[in-house]
């Protein structure tokens, strides 16, 4: 182990021919991070109408507890954490490929009709056949990806400008919302206020099942994103340069439309659209880390931090319990209006 002068602090780990180069900052915000999260994790284990003590959270998880406070840390509690904080980096990972393969931190799922396009699919499940899970999550990617197809389509023009291809899915997202809207009406009542209640983004229908079969595929996806990170760093300088490095970049590209909008997809089918996520985590964790682009693990770590942060907000600290979609719209709609506002005056 040795300590290589780049200009800021790096630290350089040798192994015979190997050598990997870690900055300090980001290995230390990430650190920090985790230590947010575990501590929010605790807290929102014991918080609720029955309040328990750190000790008794800690005991259950590790088989110590048994009876009503096993029941009530495992099997109650325990599912809501679990997919706030694998939900919620599933989003940060998903923002963060979008803003970096398209190089604008507007690039959102959510902003650019991705997430609509996959609430959608799910919603057309739901009402038409009343499909058990795996059903949701095909029709959301299959939603998302058609979604995506469009905005690539009406987007191009000799190519397609990430400013182009936002403006045109903050378009078709405003379309498919009216659609979204109008199967609502459309639907049976019992349907309608189910898919509504679901539409607004919460988590407390998630179960167990849920969560095993989501998290399984999100831990999929997210390692299929690491193997796509070098690529997506590259194009980050342009597709030129980056094909001058041997990336080739329509099919790296496609890849990791597929995995990004796979992501928000599975998180949507079980939860709906969690909005803003998705847009705020990849350039908090940025700014946090002070890197030159947007790195994943940072993301995913701000990700499960929001979302847990709000759907504790709106459990425990609203007056009454609210869907966590409500919390994040109005923590990150002032955060989407920063961001539109800083575009448009930079591009004057």
């Amino acid at each position: 182990m040795s300590t290589v002068n780049f200009g800021r602090r790096v630290l350089v780990l040798r192994r015979g021919r190997i050598a990997v180069r870690l900055d300090w900052r980001p290995v230390v915000v990430c650190a920090v991070l985790a230590l947010a999260v575990v501590g929010l994790a605790v807290l929102a284990l014991m918080t609720g109408s029955y309040q328990l003590g750190p000790g008794q959270v800690v005991s259950a998880l590790t088989g110590g507890e048994t009876g009503l406070v096993h029941d009530i840390v495992v099997e109650w509690r325990l599912p809501r954490v679990v997919a706030a904080l694998v939900f919620g980096a599933a989003l940060g990972v998903s923002g963060a490929v979008f803003q970096s393969m398209l190089r604008n931190p507007l690039a959102d799922p959510g902003v650019i009709g991705f997430s609509q396009g996959s609430y959608t699919g799910a919603l057309l499940v739901i009402l038409v056949v009343n499909g058990a899970y795996w059903q949701l999550v095909g029709g959301a990617l299959a939603g998302g990806m058609a979604t995506a197809l469009t905005v690539y389509v009406l987007a191009y023009r000799r190519g397609v400008q990430g400013f182009r291809l936002i403006v045109v899915g903050i378009g078709v997202s405003a379309t498919l919302g009216s659609l979204n809207t109008w199967l609502i009406l459309e639907a049976e009542r019992e349907q309608a206020m189910a898919a509504a209640a679901w539409g607004a983004g919460s988590l407390n229908g998630v179960s167990w099942n849920q969560v095993v079969i989501g998290g399984i595929c999100i831990v999929v996806l997210l390692l299929s994103t690491a193997v796509l990170s070098r690529s997506m760093r590259q194009m980050e300088l342009g597709d030129d340069t980056a094909a001058s490095q041997g990336v080739r970049v329509s099919p790296a590209r496609l890849g990791l439309v597929v995995v990004g909008v796979a992501l928000t997809a599975t998180v949507t089918a079980a939860s709906g659209p969690i909005a803003f996520i998705s847009l705020v985590a990849p350039q908090i964790a940025r700014r946090l880390a002070r890197t030159a682009g947007i790195t994943l693990v940072p993301a995913a770590l701000v990700g499960a931090l929001l979302c847990l942060a709000a759907d504790y907000i709106a459990q425990h600290i609203a007056p009454t319990p609210l869907p966590v979609g409500i919390i994040t719209v109005i923590l990150g709609g002032g955060y989407l209006g920063r961001l539109l506002f800083t575009e448009a005056r930079r591009r004057l």
